[in-house]
């Protein structure tokens, strides 16, 4: 079977949360915090990279440990490294920037190469060369992003959930522009766009600013406040006159398909990511939650589509991702592919955190076996998005765990979906057993959804369509 590119992008046991893809020469890099599965706490494990040729999204290479907690002076091995991102500076090299949890502190490491490995550079100064974030009068600084814009350098940073971190003002986001040594801003910060009280409410800025000029514009792309997805606001100068422009992705689908905080798609959980552009495509990167906790995220992007006058129209969350078209209705695919995971509801509601998820055996690791669906039961949906169907029939083989009994119908929609077929399920054992059953035939770019009705629970690891 030809390879083909999923979400998550990367494999089913790698946890890359807060990505910011860049193209340097011929590849694309993934530079983002790095979650541990199982973990109590957000980016535990030192920062990994993984890159990609842009002439081929589904093979992705491992670069390794570019950078660890105990190369930094602040977090001495033990505090977690939050998101960073990266640039190539004007001498050729490529800066990390990226904070120590509750330092309020933005620092910097460099290397020869995007890959690394980095070396702990610095932290940002003021003018005067004061460490910017040592003062009680200091903004808070938190999850920096990096433009080069011809050779000018602008950082953003900033917080606007909640009023005070770490014994600062949270404003919002805010930037400055940076001497050529990478580390001394050239004035004071500039607020970019203020924090709103009662954030959860409004659709303000949350944390994790990610910047790009495109064409004549810029792009600041931020978590909304409220969970809802990644939004963003564009101006004509990078340093001000940001202007909202709308939602560009939810891993929940919040605000398509008339999903709301709590009839959401996909567990709910924080945002993160920023755009890249791919021979001539754009891309849109964010993260998903699995193992019902928020730290335990997974990269996953979709492509989006830049308007003439600047607009990006929100995309769904799909199955295929970077695969530039549906997959094809034939072979075998891991169920940890789903992009929609609905519990029952109760009381009309959907629980956005707890119930169904993916999940995986064992602790965390960087190879081994791949995740599954974890406490299928009755209402439960699982969603895959998109195949192709060419209308001839098929047989639907899925492989299953768990003390269930009951039906588990396939459609091709979640709401008013055609049923393509029904398995029986009787099972009662904590071995992986396949049921399989006839798929109707059907035809073109179809959805396939799983819809569990009966008594107990179970678990779903991989499914086959075959002739």
């Amino acid at each position: 079977m030809k390879k083909f590119a999923f979400n998550p992008y990367l494999p089913s046991y790698e946890y890359i949360p807060d990505g910011e893809p860049h193209v340097f020469g011929d590849r694309l890099y993934i530079f983002g915090s790095h979650d541990m599965f199982g973990g109590v706490d957000f980016c535990l494990n030192d920062y990994v990279v993984w890159s990609a040729p842009t002439s081929d999204l589904s093979d992705w290479r491992y670069e390794g440990v570019i950078y660890r907690k105990e190369q930094d002076p602040r977090s001495k091995g033990q505090k977690p490294l939050f998101a960073p991102d990266v640039t190539e500076g004007a001498d050729g090299r490529y800066y990390l920037y990226y904070s120590v949890k509750d330092s309020s502190v933005l620092s910097v490491a460099v290397s020869d190469t995007p890959a690394g490995k980095y070396e702990y550079y610095g932290d940002i100064k003021t003018p005067k060369g004061r460490v910017y974030g040592t003062h009680p009068d200091d903004w808070y600084e938190f999850d920096p992003a990096i433009l080069n814009d011809n050779g000018r350098y602008y950082l953003y940073s900033g917080y606007g959930f909640a009023a005070r971190a770490a014994g600062h003002r949270c404003v919002g986001v805010f930037v400055r522009e940076l001497e050529s040594d990478m580390l001394t801003a050239k004035g004071e910060p500039k607020l970019l766009l203020p924090r709103k009280k009662f954030a959860f409410f409004r659709n303000g800025f949350f944390e994790g600013a990610s910047i790009r000029k495109i064409g004549s514009l810029y792009y600041l792309v931020y978590p909304c406040s409220n969970m809802s997805g990644l939004v963003y606001c564009t101006s004509d100068r990078p340093d001000g006159n940001f202007r909202y422009r709308g939602r560009i992705h939810s891993t929940s689908d919040i605000g398509l398909n008339g999903n709301k905080f709590l009839s959401s798609a996909y567990p709910i959980g924080n945002n993160h990511g920023g755009i890249a552009e791919v021979n001539g495509k754009f891309y849109i990167f964010d993260h998903r939650m699995t193992n019902n906790t928020m730290f335990s995220r997974q990269g996953v992007a979709e492509e989006i589509k830049i308007e003439k006058d600047g607009t990006i129209k929100q995309v769904e969350c799909t199955s295929s991702g970077l695969n530039g078209g549906p997959l094809p209705a034939k072979g075998e695919y891991p169920a940890y592919i789903a992009c929609n995971l609905m519990s029952k509801k109760v009381l009309g509601m959907r629980v956005p955190f707890r119930g169904v998820c993916l999940t995986q055996d064992g602790g965390d690791r960087e190879c081994g076996p791949d995740q599954y669906i974890r406490g299928i039961e009755d209402g439960t949906v699982v969603g895959f998005k998109y195949f192709l169907f060419d209308g001839s029939e098929r047989r639907l083989l899925v492989r299953v765990r768990g003390t269930a009994r009951g039906t588990l119908l396939v459609l091709d929609g979640e709401k008013k979906g055609s049923v393509l077929a029904k398995l029986d399920l009787a099972l009662n054992s904590a071995e992986w057993t396949d049921v399989s059953c006839p798929l109707a035939a059907t035809e073109g770019k179809k959805p396939l959804f799983f819809k569990f009705k009966g008594r107990g629970k179970f678990d779903f690891t991989r499914f086959t369509i075959s002739s």
